[in-house]
């Protein structure tokens, strides 16, 4: 009967555990090809940003995404042949559901080498705050002169 008992609340505790529903569903939807079509700020002006500690915004619009999401990969392209390095970059992400109630998740990326393996394993927090069939939004927040400044980045699906 202890067994059985103990038995009963493991698998609850694993079932209560599992990844949500809308997780999976976002799996679902976010692969395949994407391109990183816009990418504005919350703040009026220019900026010199450097996104995901690699490239400016200007080499990062254009640039076409792949995700792989049954091994949580991706590469994404710098296809700009004004920016120095062009071509692949990989990285691992996870997508976390932060409030069921408003759809937000956390997109969490870590670049990584070929391997998938990460150098410093340093990644980015970035909020999707929008996805559909065809459109995907992540919202990044970073801090300008000790005030939060957010980075809008609209990917469109590319037909595979």
């Amino acid at each position: 009967m202890k067994k059985i008992i103990a038995f009963v609340i493991l698998a609850s505790i694993v079932i209560s555990c599992g990844t949500p529903k809308t997780v999976i569903q976002s799996k679902k939807v976010i692969k395949g090809y994407w391109s990183l079509g816009q990418i504005t700020y919350s703040e009026p002006g220019t900026f010199d940003v450097t996104l995901l500690n690699d490239a400016s915004k200007e080499c990062f619009i254009g640039s076409t995404w792949r995700f792989i999401p049954n091994n949580n990969t991706g590469i994404y392209t710098i296809n700009d042949a004004h920016c120095v390095p062009t071509g692949d970059r990989n990285f691992n992400f996870t997508i976390q559901e932060v409030d069921a109630n408003t759809g937000l998740y956390d997109f969490l990326l870590k670049p990584t080498d070929a391997r998938q393996k990460s150098v410093d394993n340093s990644g980015f927090r970035l909020q999707l705050t929008q996805l559909t069939e065809t459109t995907m939004r992540w919202e990044q927040t970073v801090s300008v002169e000790g005030k939060p400044f957010k980075i809008y980045m609209n990917f469109n699906k590319i037909n595979e």
